[in-house]
């Protein structure tokens, strides 16, 4: 097969997707690698129909690779993930309206261009997480204990910090109450795997990052994530709160780490999808006058 990764700069030396890129080719396939980030594409030439088999994407929120990927689907390429659920778990506000109209846990939701817009949200919903809706790796999230902290300008959304953009929207969610750290459950084309970290907002705990047993409800919620948003290699962050698991971010293409045997798993999963073909998110992004928001999370 004949294969094209879009790798964004943050990740030129990542062993994932790199060390993928490597099997793949070990395993005879070719890969050309495509650098968004750093170099000249003449896109005219590279995106073409039928050129590759599939197109595969390891970015950060708001880098160059997402629209070229777009363009790579827009002439009937594959991609992996598909485009359209990328885009709807990229925008962390947009993923959760979907989510939660999906029936999926995920804390209720406020967005505003300025933090201290969030000080009207009642008193009682304090402590608040606040990040910004395009950001990634877990960069520039904050504990916000009470409305006077919103004052801080290091929470307005700056361009170049955690994804953010100028001008670009930030969510706050109530703070969940957990031991101090989250699951991390990653999906590899259908399977499931958990691994136990410190939670980013309790980085000074001594907490070993280790593999652990999936629950059936977690597992259930994971498997429904990507049913809704039409992912296929994700990642998704669960906190056990007080009344149950309660999802907080979901990811696209992660660094599966403690997957068991993940480069392989990885590389036989990007090789399955290219061959199957595009795969359609329960929520088409690309037509949303034909799923009004009442209709979102109906019948699959």
């Amino acid at each position: 097969m004949r294969l094209c990764f879009l790798v964004e700069e943050q990740y030129r030396y990542d062993g994932m997707p790199l060390d993928v890129i490597r099997q793949l080719g070990a395993w005879g396939h070719q890969v050309d690698v495509l650098w968004p980030g750093r170099s000249l594409i003449s896109i005219s030439e590279a995106i073409q129909a039928g050129s590759h088999d599939a197109w595969v994407l390891k970015t950060v929120s708001g880098g160059p690779g997402l629209t070229l990927l777009e363009a790579a689907a827009c002439v009937g390429l594959t991609t992996v993930n598909d485009v359209r659920a990328i885009r709807g778990v990229r925008d962390k506000a947009l993923a959760a309206v979907i989510a939660r109209s999906s029936g999926l846990p995920v804390p209720v939701t406020y967005a505003a261009a300025r933090a201290e817009e969030f000080a009207q949200i009642p008193g009682a919903q304090y402590p608040l997480v606040v990040k910004p809706a395009d950001g990634s790796s877990g960069r520039a999230v904050r504990l916000v204990e009470s409305p006077e902290q919103l004052l801080d300008q290091a929470l307005s959304a700056e361009p170049g910090e955690g994804g953010g953009a100028a001008g670009g929207l930030l969510i706050a969610q109530p703070y969940v109450p957990n031991s101090g750290t989250d699951l991390k459950v990653y999906c590899v084309a259908g399977e499931l795997y958990a691994t136990e970290r410190c939670s980013p907002l309790h980085l000074g705990r001594a907490v070993r990052e280790r593999q652990v047993p999936l629950t059936p409800e977690v597992a259930r919620i994971a498997a429904e994530i990507g049913a809704v948003f039409g992912l296929d290699l994700y990642g998704v962050d669960v906190l056990l709160g007080p009344d149950g698991p309660v999802v907080v971010d979901i990811n696209d293409f992660p660094s599966f780490r403690q997957v068991p045997d993940a480069v392989a798993r990885v590389s036989a999963a990007v090789l399955h999808l290219a061959r199957k073909g595009p795969r359609q998110p329960v929520v088409d992004l690309a037509s949303p006058a034909t799923a009004p928001l009442a209709a979102i999370g109906g019948d699959r």
